[in-house]
């Protein structure tokens, strides 16, 4: 997919990163065996998402024209693969 800009946003770079973020402390006091910190992690991974909502729906997202599916190329169309020898 190259060329792609899927998800090279504000919106979607804050939110998985916010994301991250929680991941980390929920797997850190996971080893450390402290549910509530774990816990508290899983809560930042929610406010990940919701920030890149919120960014979204404020236009630093993807506009929704943009999202167009790629359609797969027809056998009949495609190049043939030269032999390598």
């Amino acid at each position: 997919m190259a060329g792609s800009s899927h998800g090279h946003t504000p919106a979607a770079w804050t939110g998985v990163t916010i994301a991250f973020i929680g991941f980390c402390i929920a797997g850190a006091f996971m080893v450390m065996a402290e549910p509530i910190g774990f816990w508290a992690g899983m809560v930042v991974v929610v406010l990940g998402g919701v920030v890149g909502m919120i960014m979204r729906a404020m236009g630093l997202g993807m506009p929704k024209t943009a999202h167009a599916v790629p359609q797969p190329v027809p056998v009949a169309q495609r190049e043939p693969v030269p032999a390598e020898g």
